[in-house]
């Protein structure tokens, strides 16, 4: 069996922007090929390293190059898993169970690029995404900070809270969370956030109702009970999604305060 992150293929990826190269990439992660894209800038030099890790479920969140591109053009590496059993990927997507080893592992993709600095790593997480980025916080000390955008951190609140969701839920995790704790419980990262060294910066729009404000409060209340070193940037007028400007405005914000965490 190939090691964890190991690269067995990559192929040319339409770009949405000259400036950008963007390739797909299936990597090993569990024995299972897993699929991701890759967006790298086309000038010559060495780079931060991101990983963006999506939203949603199978089609839906899917990973966009546009979105990975916005982050390449400011000097990053960006690493997007589809996530298991999506794209063409083996294994199947269990919304944030053993598949969240598919970010974990991703950072050794990043680690494996020529062009990419393997001391200034950096994961974002947006939607489901958020779980995930906790996760890859909690399991690695080798990346400099945690972005969770709109993020999920609380998967018991999420069935509570997502109506729509409930069946999907039910059918990937197993059941309720009444009937099945357990399943619930280890997809949760809120009681493991202690283990998490990096610095960790949450956005969150105050009128979110596809992950509730009160999550990214929960979070941030939990990470400051342990004494992490916590950001916040809460958006009062936005909900879930950001207009184009607004959202040009915040990846330049995110990013710098990516860059300032490489200076620590």
């Amino acid at each position: 069996m190939r090691s964890d992150g190991t690269i067995v293929a990559r192929r040319y990826f339409p770009s949405p922007t000259p400036h950008v190269v963007i390739e797909e990439v299936t990597y090993y992660v569990d024995g299972l090929r897993v699929k991701g894209l890759l967006a790298s800038p086309v000038a010559k030099g060495r780079w931060s390293g991101l990983l963006y890790l999506r939203g949603g479920i199978q089609s839906i969140g899917t990973v966009r190059p546009a979105r990975i591109a916005q982050f390449a053009r400011r000097g990053f590496v960006v690493f997007a898993p589809f996530y298991r059993g999506n794209r063409g990927g083996e294994g199947r997507d269990a919304f944030v169970g053993a598949d969240r080893n598919d970010g974990i592992v991703g950072i050794e993709v990043l680690k494996q690029q020529p062009n990419v600095w393997n001391d200034r790593l950096h994961v974002i997480g947006y939607s489901r995404g958020g779980a995930m980025a906790c996760w890859v916080g909690i399991a690695r000390e080798d990346i400099r900070s945690v972005t969770v955008w709109a993020g999920m951190s609380d998967i018991v609140a999420t069935y509570k809270e997502r109506v729509d969701m409930r069946r999907m839920m039910k059918r990937v995790i197993g059941g309720t969370p009444n009937r099945n704790v357990r399943a619930y419980r280890d997809r949760d990262p809120l009681s493991n956030v202690y283990r998490i060294e990096a610095p960790v910066h949450i956005i969150h729009g105050a009128r979110d109702t596809n992950v509730s404000f009160g999550q990214a409060c929960r979070l941030e209340n939990e990470l400051r009970a342990q004494s992490k070193q916590v950001y916040t940037t809460y958006l009062k007028r936005f909900d879930h999604f950001i207009p184009q400007m607004e959202n040009r405005m915040l990846v330049g914000r995110v990013t710098r305060w990516m860059k300032r965490q490489e200076m620590k």
